[in-house]
């Protein structure tokens, strides 16, 4: 048994195997956390642009899809070192709390009120989503709410406070607590209304049968933004690819990265004008 020994630690001593465990923990240590919303990742947006900054900066991102207020509460706890998200208001008390810097302004999309053909709420082709929810909510037509903290919705809850609604708890409004194509996917079984951002309605389309039936509300736009987790708080994050992959989001590269996805030949997210310089 000393002898086996003694050959492993001869066989660890070679310049070749040190120098491949020198590799692989340099290649360990360069893994980038993101977390975001499920919509930037059940659209596929991100395994379509991804890997270009991956290329690029050599590092491997490893991305966490959940709702906007859990991604921003992984990154107030440290767990990731960037987050991708959806929420202005939320996103200014992150940084203004502390917990992030380096905000900038990514892409914007909107979001859409989707439901069965058979519209039972007769909402379809308004454009003022506060009286189509309204409607819903009076003829008590099923509604399926993502029920995640996601940025989803927050913005819905925001329409039914506008409305001077309590609608939580009711029969007709379920909620679900998952990502937005779980979502989707339960409203088109049910055939029940539901809000959605427009890249994972498209992306989702053909498999739940569901119409748009309510759109372009100024209401409904949706933009998003990135920020890096505050290396002040926790230094041992990885600042330097955040930034890095923040630069690289708001470069011409990366604005061309967003703008070149197209499933389909329909754009499903938007850059936002260059002004965060």
């Amino acid at each position: 048994m000393p002898h086996v020994f003694l050959s492993v630690l001869r066989l660890a001593a070679t310049p070749a195997l040190l120098l491949m465990l020198v590799f692989s923990s340099a290649i360990e240590a360069r893994e980038l956390r993101l977390a975001t919303t499920t919509s930037t990742d059940n659209s596929g947006l991100l395994r379509a642009i991804v890997p270009q900054f991956e290329q690029t900066r050599g590092v491997k991102v490893h991305v966490v899809s959940v709702g906007t207020g859990k991604a921003l509460k992984l990154a107030e706890n440290g767990d990731v070192d960037v987050v991708l998200v959806h929420d202005r208001r939320a996103e200014d008390a992150f940084v203004a709390a502390g917990h992030g810097v380096g905000r900038r302004d990514v892409m914007y999309n909107d979001f859409v009120l989707v439901g069965p053909k058979s519209d039972p709420a007769g909402v379809r082709g308004g454009r003022d989503v506060l009286q189509a929810m309204r409607k819903i909510a009076a003829t008590q037509a099923r509604f399926v709410s993502r029920g995640d903290d996601s940025g989803t919705e927050r913005m819905e809850k925001g329409y039914w406070r506008q409305l001077g609604m309590a609608v939580t708890g009711a029969p007709w409004h379920v909620a679900a607590g998952q990502g937005m194509g779980e979502v989707l996917t339960m409203a088109g079984e049910m055939q029940a209304y539901t809000l959605a951002d427009r890249a994972t309605y498209v992306t989702y389309q053909a498999r739940t049968g569901l119409d748009i039936l309510v759109q372009g509300d100024p209401r409904m736009f949706n933009p998003y933004g990135i920020i890096a987790v505050s290396p002040g708080k926790y230094p041992e994050i990885h600042f330097t690819d955040a930034m890095a992959l923040i630069d690289w989001l708001t470069s011409a590269a990366g604005r061309s990265a967003i703008s070149a996805f197209r499933p389909n030949g329909e754009p499903l997210f938007f850059v936002t004008p260059d002004n965060n310089k």
